[in-house]
């Protein structure tokens, strides 16, 4: 077990054990922080020439529902090593018909439907620590940085996995899938897809003045875009198990073509300049 003062990485990727467990040298590293404890332990290892720190979302026994996980830990928690660019994959339903299981779509707009979820660092209460943060209102009409979502596309495009480029991915509160009510009114909305795990990771991020972006593995037909008894947990499972390979090799492809930290140039390197936020970054 590493020190969390000794461990450095300049990419985060937030997912499953999928992810990392193949890896030949991992190192386990444990971080506190003023939000209480992340998900898990941060491993880090090496990718492509790149420092990179995997962050089970769920904990790695799975044991976290969407609702329950501490978004805010998790993101302080891979800032607090050196991570400047997160990706989160996630699994999500398709809400129209053309985006069936094993649809790899990368959204560029994001809509939130969750309802307790803690999503800003900057609301003025008192931390444990005794800091106090300044209140911040951020812009946060972009979600997603453009750079981490041309690497993911290419990525893509790299192993033969032709992507949606765009789309909205909207975000429910979980753990129970949509009624076939709600589904329905989401994909009159517009919207592409639908999970419980994208929001507040992107805010958050947003807020560290960190780069995020996703890529989202359809796997089912939400309520409202399929007849039949509707979405079920082990349709969710047996899907992904079945996509998780190929999803791991475009990540990692996708984490070889990041911008050096260094050279970062988006809005999202740049979204805390000028702004007295109150509280020290780590």
């Amino acid at each position: 077990m590493m020190n969390a003062e000794a461990a450095t990485a300049d990419i985060g990727v937030i997912g499953g054990s999928g992810f990392y467990s193949f890896l030949e040298e991992v190192t386990e590293v444990r971080v506190d922080t003023p939000y209480g404890a992340p998900s898990d332990s941060l491993f880090l290892g090496e990718l492509a020439g790149r420092r990179v720190a995997f962050l089970p979302r769920h904990g790695r026994g799975h044991h976290l529902p969407p609702h329950r996980i501490n978004y805010r830990a998790n993101l302080w928690a891979l800032r607090s090593v050196g991570v400047r660019q997160v990706l989160g994959p996630c699994a999500v339903g398709g809400l129209r018909p053309e985006y069936g299981p094993g649809t790899l779509l990368v959204p560029d707009q994001l809509v939130d439907r969750t309802k307790s979820r803690t999503q800003t660092y900057y609301d003025g209460e008192v931390r444990a620590d005794g800091v106090r943060s300044n209140v911040v209102h951020l812009g946060f009409a972009d979600p997603y940085c453009p750079r981490g979502r041309e690497a993911a596309l290419a990525a893509a495009r790299g192993r033969d996995w032709q992507p949606v480029d765009g789309g909205t991915l909207v975000v429910v509160e979980g753990p129970r899938f949509s009624t076939r009510a709600e589904s329905r009114w989401h994909a009159a909305m517009g919207w592409s897809v639908v999970g419980m795990t994208g929001h507040p990771e992107a805010v958050l991020a947003r807020e560290l003045g960190l780069c995020y972006s996703t890529m989202t593995l359809v796997t089912d037909l939400d309520a409202g875009a399929e007849a039949g008894e509707g979405v079920s947990h082990e349709e969710v499972l047996a899907v992904f198990a079945a996509n998780v390979g190929r999803l791991r090799s475009v990540l990692f492809d996708a984490v070889a073509q990041l911008p050096a930290t260094e050279d970062r140039t988006c809005g999202c390197a740049h979204a805390l300049d000028g702004i007295d936020t109150g509280v020290e970054l780590p």
